[in-house]
């Protein structure tokens, strides 16, 4: 039953990937990718800025089956585009996409025991099981400031980035001093007029020490890969000691503390400046941001640090918190995303028709953000708290495996569905709040993080390292799954 219509993934991004050659690699070749933009990268096809690069290291930031000749310790986003290309090439997945078809809503019909998958294009199609790829940074977050749609100039979110907009002798603000804004603001900086950064809270910011590969480096990891392998590895154990520091009692904490003092003071000039950028929370309770060029670009002349938050929008500038007007030609949104708001861009619709949303209420969960009663069949990547454990990359391989060993036991076994038991999942959630609590309490210190939903709690945090997680993932399924039924095939 090799050409069945077995599994839909929907989302071509890493996750996607991911998912499709697990699939591949277990035998499983039925399989379709739903990818709404023209080409793969998810998240990497996305955003598209002046600057944009990933703060992980490149041979971390990466699949265990895709060693790459990474030619820089970061990778560019044309870099990161080119090796997601590159793994569609290696394991023959393009005939598998259809892009430029998004999905509209995931259906469960219990009596077929199969998705109703409905996509854009005006199709209704039915799919086994379902994987949902759809990133938790895929959907924008627009600021809802009084007078924004009036704005006389240009304005756009970093993530829809108008490359027909030119910046040069512009003046232009930008909202936001998070891990994109930071990339932004220093390869925007040498041709605007002048440019003022927004920052409504700063956050803590290392240098990220990116460079390029010498080409001996590069030769001796072809050569060796051993050595490359050996080298991943120390990237991951490396992780592990700076996970500590999001206890806010431990010596990592203060260390790490430290180091970014050291970096304001090295990099930054002014004092005012200095003061303004030094968190008044502890490390870790915001997204740690690793920028070497950041702290430099606010040195310069034709760069304003401005510490407010933006209020309202005028048709010929921004407002700050304390009324100050500020005129600019062209007004960046920095603002991110709405990661809490996990599946929101199509509806999945589970058993005795109850939607995924309705099941979460104010607070989403899933049973090693893979899985959730009610909804058999039905994966997803990067789901609730599996942010973190260093690389997402190495989160996404091991959530693929756990959706890939359940579809390749109910096919082995002749079971018509796999589903969540709903005790195992309220163990888990409590499991999680008490990891948070004890093992990464800056994350619940008091500053404006992305990371807890309307009910107050932590929906988008891993709380360990990725071992923790990689040792759940092939222990935890036995006791949360649950295998249900004949399948229709045995049955014939």
């Amino acid at each position: 039953m090799t050409g069945e219509p077995l599994v839909a993934i929907i989302g071509g991004g890493f996750g996607g990937i991911a998912a499709a050659v697990k699939l591949q690699q277990a035998g499983i070749n039925g399989f379709t990718i739903f990818e709404q933009s023209p080409a793969p990268g998810g998240t990497w096809w996305d955003n598209r800025y002046p600057g944009c690069e990933v703060d992980i290291p490149s041979h971390a930031y990466s699949f265990s089956f895709m060693p790459y000749d990474w030619p820089r310790t970061h990778a560019s986003q044309p870099e990161l585009q080119e090796y997601a290309e590159a793994v569609l090439d290696r394991f023959g997945l393009r005939p598998r996409f259809r892009f430029g078809v998004r999905v509209e809503s995931v259906t469960w019909d219990d009596e077929a025991g199969h998705y109703w998958v409905a996509t854009d294009d005006g199709e209704r199609r039915s799919f086994r099981f379902v994987i949902s790829a759809v990133g938790l940074l895929s959907v924008p977050r627009y600021p809802s400031w009084p007078g924004l749609d009036d704005f006389g100039g240009v304005s756009f979110h970093t993530s829809r980035w108008d490359p027909d907009t030119d910046l040069a002798g512009k003046r232009v603000a930008i909202v936001g001093t998070g891990s994109t804004a930071v990339q932004v603001v220093p390869a925007i900086a040498p041709a605007v007029e002048h440019l003022e950064v927004f920052q409504r809270e700063p956050g803590w910011v290392e240098p990220k020490g990116e460079r390029a590969f010498t080409d001996a480096e590069r030769a001796r990891f072809r050569r060796f890969p051993a050595l490359r392998k050996l080298y991943r590895y120390k990237l991951f154990l490396d992780s592990m000691r700076r996970f500590k520091a999001y206890d806010t009692g431990g010596r990592e904490q203060r260390r790490m503390r430290d180091l970014c003092l050291r970096y304001i003071e090295e990099a930054i000039d002014d004092p005012a400046v200095r003061t303004a950028v030094t968190p008044s929370y502890p490390w870790g309770c915001k997204r740690p941001i690793y920028a070497s060029t950041f702290y430099p670009a606010l040195n310069r002349p034709n760069v304003t640090l401005v510490p407010h938050a933006v209020t309202e929008v005028t048709e010929k500038g921004v407002i700050d918190d304390q009324g100050v007007e500020h005129p600019c030609d062209v007004l960046i949104l920095s603002t991110g995303f709405q990661p809490t708001r996990f599946l929101s861009g199509f509806t999945v619709t589970g058993r005795e028709g109850q939607e995924i949303q309705e099941y979460w209420g104010d607070r989403p969960r899933a049973f090693l953000g893979v899985t959730v009663p009610g909804f058999p069949n039905f994966f997803i990547m990067y789901g609730p708290n599996t942010n973190g454990g260093f690389s997402i990359i190495a989160q996404l391989e091991r959530q693929a495996e756990v959706a890939v060993r359940a579809i390749t036991r109910v096919r082995r076994t002749g079971a018509r569905l796999v589903d969540t038991r709903e005790p195992a999942l309220e163990r888990y959630v409590t499991w999680l709040d008490r990891q948070l609590a004890k093992h990464a309490s800056a994350m619940n210190a008091g500053c404006n993080n992305y990371y807890h939903s309307p009910s107050g709690a932590n929906v988008t945090q891993w709380p360990r390292t990725h071992l923790v997680y990689y040792l759940l993932c092939r222990a935890l399924p036995r006791r949360g799954l649950v295998y249900e039924g004949t399948s229709p095939e045995r049955k014939s």
